[in-house]
């Protein structure tokens, strides 16, 4: 992500107060259709996740332009990342769903986990040195242009997302 671009974060806790909010209003992601939401009920996995994804891109942008293939790479590197971490990390994954937008993708990654992802509130900083862990959040914050991080219905999270295509 550039240093230019606006980087929201939203933050909620189990009463859905947020307790930290960027100054543009969060945006709720549209409904997915059908055929999205039964094919989204097949990833268990990263590679699944980016091949659902993958060809979300393929049919939604096949006829328009504008789409850098760069983008793409770091559209699928941010879905590796939010459902690793919600395998690693969240408990598990719960739910995943991809939403084409004129803007880019919006990601909703559900796990089974209360706790907020390390560096949720600001930017969190890559670890010095070699560590096997800690890279993705960072990774997600910066490839990202909206965050929000919000409790789910009966337990765990759900992490938004919005990931610039054009």
């Amino acid at each position: 992500m550039r240093a230019a671009e606006r980087r929201d974060i939203t933050i909620t806790d189990q009463n859905d107060a947020p307790r930290r909010t960027s100054s543009a209003a969060p945006t709720t992601p549209p409904p997915a259709s059908s055929a999205q939401a039964a094919d989204a009920a097949e990833v268990t996995s990263p590679a699944t996740a980016r091949s659902h994804v993958g060809s979300l891109v393929r049919a939604h942008w096949r006829s328009a332009g504008g789409m850098r293939q760069e983008a793409v790479v770091d559209l699928l590197l941010v879905v590796s990342e939010l459902v690793t971490n919600a395998i690693r990390h969240g408990g598990g994954l719960a739910g995943f769903r991809a939403t084409p937008t004129d803007e880019g993708v919006r990601l909703a990654v559900r796990d089974n986990s209360d706790v907020v992802p390390a560096g949720a509130f600001g930017l969190a900083s890559i670890p010095e040195g070699f560590r096997p862990n800690g890279y993705g959040w960072p990774l997600i914050i910066r490839l990202v242009r909206e965050v929000t991080v919000e409790p789910s219905p009966g337990g765990g999270e759900t992490i938004r997302v919005l990931v610039p295509l054009t």
